[in-house]
């Protein structure tokens, strides 16, 4: 017959699990623990309901509270026991880690493919305009442009952007109309100037 419960060897008691056993072994120090066919008691008090897990603590019950019916409920709850030891916290935070180092997918972000289209058209490599367009906010032909000038010295600035797949499902943000993105061009045409001109103006300064 397989074992229904976990007798503590020094005192004697049955407990329900191994669970069980690790807390007696805690609050006891006892370490003599085998597997047991004797089934813990579930004596249950017919008038409050408490159960009680042996003749003695019904007793005790029974002195407390003047309730001397019980229903023994033992075999409705008895069942095999399972000497597998429950995961710690422990455990579960290692395979957390061992996951959370898994590499990640990494995909190239969307982005306006009509300012792409822009950008390039203005002489900008794809992974350039790329770039300008994902970190300036995908928002306008002129942020995409001041981003480049910013960043012209960025070692990366010629490398395609990656980001998570997950991060990927958001969707680009809509861009201008045809004559907002006319004259964004403009402007962004003479300050592109302006700016190479302040820049020669400093080399020569200096």
């Amino acid at each position: 017959m397989a074992g229904v419960s976990l007798k503590c060897g020094d005192c004697g008691a049955l407990l329900k699990s191994v669970e069980e056993a690790q807390e007696h072994a805690e609050l006891t120090k006892h370490t003599d623990f085998s597997e047991s066919t004797e089934a813990v008691l579930n004596l249950v008090c017919s008038t409050c309901g408490k159960p009680c897990r042996s003749k003695t603590e019904s007793d005790l019950h029974t002195k407390r509270t003047g309730h001397t019916e019980f229903t023994d409920k033992t075999s409705e709850t008895t069942k095999p026991i399972s000497l597998e030891v429950p995961k710690s916290s422990n455990d579960v935070d290692m395979v957390d880690a061992s996951t959370a180092g898994e590499p990640e997918e990494m995909v190239v972000p969307d982005v306006d493919s009509k300012l792409l289209e822009e950008l390039e058209s203005m002489g900008f490599s794809k992974e350039r305009a790329t770039r300008a367009l994902h970190f300036s906010g995908n928002s306008s032909l002129e942020a995409a442009a001041n981003w480049i000038v910013e960043h012209e010295d960025d070692a990366d600035i010629d490398q395609m952007p990656l980001v998570s797949a997950k991060s990927k499902s958001e969707p680009p943000k809509p861009s201008l109309t045809p004559e907002e993105r006319k004259a964004k061009a403009q402007e962004l045409v003479y300050d592109f100037i302006f700016i190479i001109f302040v820049l020669c103006l400093l080399n020569q300064l200096t």
